[in-house]
């Protein structure tokens, strides 16, 4: 009895081994080692073996709240596939977090947007640990459209109970005022003065309102974040080529075009105690015909000169930094500016009381190291126009007690774009509500500079209407990679904009983290500018490493056009 189980065992194993076409594959493989005979005979039988194994599922995904550059709490997404039966952590991802609210906005205001990050970071962490990580187990990580499709539609069952939820609160708050508020008097009519004349200002077009957004969101764009990295390190490639791939439905690329750098220098914040408004930014962008790293290089030699000049000019009797040692000298010339501190975005933090002393320096520092604007080096002017609104008067300040209408606006970046022919990109030169000036501005500066709209442009999900981009006239959209934005969104869009003639560039959020993924994004998707920041501050300096590590990756392997 007990032979003939054996013998019933030994069938058994046989006809299951022969399915599966064991014997087959393994006489194969050593037939084929024994000719090579490797050095670690069994790590090759392993590696030959592996191909035959099942795809990676994911099994497990963890939220976690972690804290970004500015410490500011952000979201983290950790991804465990099942591989050849057992667990395995695969990658994580950490998600930037992107503020809404200007520089000068009240205390109270910006109170009130760090309760409403942290209670957002919250939710996505609930999000990402309980509905999504049962909805996602199961599934490969290589299939990036379906695991796209499952939050997309999440996102759009939590979004619509939220509606619903606000719907109900606002009926319910409407019944309780008209049951218990007397019907207002009628308001009498203003009567004028005989001999005086009414004044009138023209009234701006209202902002539009804020872009509302769905607390628990940044689940949606870091889980499919961390599904693409997923996916890259499950098929043993990069994730810029993981990107580019399904960007290209898996066609095998010859090229691949690095975007260029779009390197802030100088962050003229609006807060300064000094008179220029109009510039947010100085961005430096270097020519084509320097690689990645000859650029950079370029621009640390000139952020050094002018880090020299500001000091020197520091120094001077008279200057401020004189006053704060208790020098009441005066030389009779005029004040440098403070160097105050690097910005957030990891470049010097300083003010100017008008465009040319800001120019002025960096002229003579290009000047000192024998390189010429416009020819060694272009700039790129970050206006933040919808920053500069006084709605009363119904203008922009360009500079303390100077206004000018969206109309006088045009003419006054016409003659700027004139005298100064090495400002090649004007970034946000007015509020996406001014379109009849967006045109006319493209019009006339459209074939000498770059027009681009970063707050300008209304949030990715609806920059599309039927295939066509709802946006001002302008030369392309800085897009940035936050809240329940996906891959597959970028990818769609992407292509939208490239087949209607706009330029991608993709943008640092102000909240960032040391994670790299922006930077495989930008080479992925093909964009033609990647505005990282500045070349301080780890979190940035981390993206600009890698950018040259991929250059440095293409030029190797023969791929970099």
């Amino acid at each position: 009895a007990a032979g003939e189980q054996r013998g019933q065992l030994q069938r058994e194993a046989a006809e299951y081994y022969q399915r599966l076409r064991v014997p087959e594959r393994l006489e194969t493989a050593l037939n084929t080692l024994f000719l090579e005979r490797p050095r670690d005979l069994y790590g090759e039988l392993a590696n030959y073996l592996c191909e035959f194994s099942k795809a990676p599922i994911i099994c497990r995904i963890v939220g976690r709240r972690v804290f970004d550059g500015v410490f500011q709490p952000t979201l983290e997404v950790e991804i465990y596939c099942t591989v050849r039966n057992y667990e395995k952590r695969i990658c994580s991802i950490v998600i930037a977090s992107h503020s809404q609210i200007p520089e000068n906005a009240l205390p109270e205001t910006i109170e009130a947007d760090e309760k409403e990050r942290n209670d957002s970071v919250c939710a996505a962490v609930e999000w990402v640990n309980e509905p999504l990580k049962k909805m996602l187990r199961g599934l490969k990580p290589i299939d990036q459209c379906q695991a796209d499709k499952i939050l997309g539609e999440y996102f759009a069952d939590r979004l619509e109970e939220e509606q619903r939820i606000q719907k109900q609160k606002e009926e319910e708050e409407a019944a309780a005022k008209a049951a218990l508020a007397p019907s207002p008097p009628p308001t009498p009519r203003p009567r004028r003065r005989p001999g005086l004349k009414m004044m009138s200002v023209e009234l701006l077009p209202p902002a539009e309102p804020a872009e509302s957004v769905l607390c628990g969101s940044l689940a949606i764009g870091g889980t499919s974040l961390a599904i693409a990295k997923a996916g890259a390190t499950i098929r043993r490639v990069p994730l810029y080529l993981h990107i580019a791939q399904l960007k290209h439905h898996q066609k095998s690329l010859q090229e691949i075009m690095l975007p260029l750098p779009m390197v802030t220098v100088l962050n003229c914040e609006k807060k300064l105690p000094t008179k220029l408004k109009l510039v947010k930014e100085v961005i430096f962008i270097p020519p084509v015909e320097l690689s990645l790293k000859q650029g950079i290089e370029r621009i640390l030699d000139i952020q050094k000169e002018m880090i020299k000049l500001l000091e020197s000019a520091g120094k001077q009797p008279g200057s401020q930094a004189d006053s704060k040692r208790g020098r009441t000298q005066n030389s009779g010339k005029k004040a440098a500016p403070n160097l105050t501190r690097i910005s957030r975005l990891g470049s010097l933090s300083i003010g100017y009381d008008n465009l040319e002393q800001l120019l002025l320096l960096m002229e003579t520092a290009f000047d000192n190291i024998g390189l010429e604007l416009g020819k060694d080096m272009y700039l790129a002017i970050n206006c933040a126009a919808h920053e500069l609104v006084d709605y009363e008067k119904g203008k922009y300040e360009i500079v303390t007690g100077t206004f000018k209408s969206p109309d006088e606006m045009v003419p006054m970046y016409v003659e700027m774009i004139d005298n100064y022919p090495f400002i090649i990109a004007l970034i946000d030169p007015l509020r996406k509500e001014d379109r009849e000036q967006w045109k006319n501005i493209y019009c006339a500066l459209g074939s000498k500079c770059y027009l681009f709209a970063e707050d300008a442009a209304t949030h990715i999900s609806k920059l599309t209407i039927d295939q066509n981009i709802n946006i001002a006239m302008c030369s392309g959209v800085v897009l940035k990679y936050i809240n329940q934005t996906k891959v597959s969104d970028l990818i769609e869009l992407t292509g939208i904009l490239e087949g209607q003639s706009y330029i991608t560039i993709l943008g640092s959020p102000d909240g960032e983290s040391l994670d790299e993924s922006l930077v495989d994004l930008a080479v992925g998707l093909g964009a033609r500018f990647l505005k990282l920041g500045g070349l301080s501050r780890g979190e940035r300096v981390a993206k600009y490493n890698r950018l040259l590590a991929i250059e440095e990756e293409l030029a190797a392997n023969g791929t970099l056009r």
